[in-house]
């Protein structure tokens, strides 16, 4: 019968997983605020993006305070512009960043104007 060899298992503790976890919010941290820093437009994107977020919480938790869904089209249509918005303006950021450099800004801020034009133009013709 062969012998059994033993693993030791190395097993992170609860201090160091804590540590990691905080030196990598500082390090994201760190590097927004230098992304953000010398850009005014990534910086004004990421208030309408929060803008966005906040909005949209508001009324998803108007329509669970009345606890109606009457004009649910309505709730809808307004819930999904502020998520399609979102979306169109984090695409913006990203094409606006340095990874995306063979996009020119102009053709960037050209197809954000577009796909937010058809966005809401459905959304418009969605509730009724």
């Amino acid at each position: 019968m062969a012998p059994v060899i033993q693993k030791k298992k190395s097993v992170a503790s609860k201090d160091d997983i804590q540590k990691d976890f905080m030196e990598a919010i500082n390090l994201s941290i760190s590097s927004y605020k230098s992304q953000v820093r010398n850009n005014k437009k990534l910086r004004l994107i990421d208030i309408f993006a929060t803008m966005l977020v906040v909005i949209g919480v508001f009324q998803t938790a108007f329509v669970g305070l009345i606890q109606d869904n009457y004009p649910f089209n309505a709730f809808l249509a307004g819930f999904i512009i502020c998520v399609g918005q979102f979306v169109l303006l984090m695409c913006l950021r990203l094409q606006l960043t340095h990874p995306f450099e063979g996009i020119s800004k102009s053709k960037a801020f050209g197809e954000f104007v577009v796909a937010s034009l058809i966005l809401h133009f459905t959304c418009l013709h969605f509730i009724n």
